[in-house]
């Protein structure tokens, strides 16, 4: 039996080298609710129930951050919209699985700090979708 029950990701920091550029990126290009600044170096966001944490680094150390993965109504079509606003995608949208009665899509990019972050959707197998 766990310790703990943890239901859901409360919060996740991620760090950033310029932060007036990061919240551009997750603000106005990802479309998240930014939601307060705490200074020296913090931005808030909200994603679903997770909340954001935009970091500066407080000394010379370097962090790299883990991957994370937004889900999306629909990945191809996130893809093209922020591909239209200058985001280089690494991986394309595209068919990573079937789960049960489910067509997995994923995409990959990067942020404006250089931390690669996925869209993901998950769609019925009979719909048809993009390769």
């Amino acid at each position: 039996m766990p310790l703990i029950q943890a239901s859901h990701l409360a919060q996740v920091a991620i760090p950033v080298r310029d932060l007036d550029r990061a919240k551009i990126f997750y603000g106005e290009q990802l479309g998240l609710t930014h939601l307060f600044d705490a200074p020296p170096g913090l931005s808030f966001f909200q994603c679903g129930e997770t909340r954001l944490m935009l970091s500066r680094p407080e000394g010379p150390e370097t962090a790299s951050a883990s991957i994370l993965y937004y889900a999306v109504d629909d990945a191809a079509a996130a893809q093209e919209t922020l591909a239209a606003t200058g985001i280089v995608f690494e991986q394309p949208a595209h068919c990573i699985a079937q789960v049960g009665q489910l067509n997995i899509w994923l995409a990959i990019c990067r942020d404006s700090e250089g931390n690669l972050l996925g869209l993901m959707s998950e769609h019925p197998i009979a719909e048809a979708k993009r390769d």
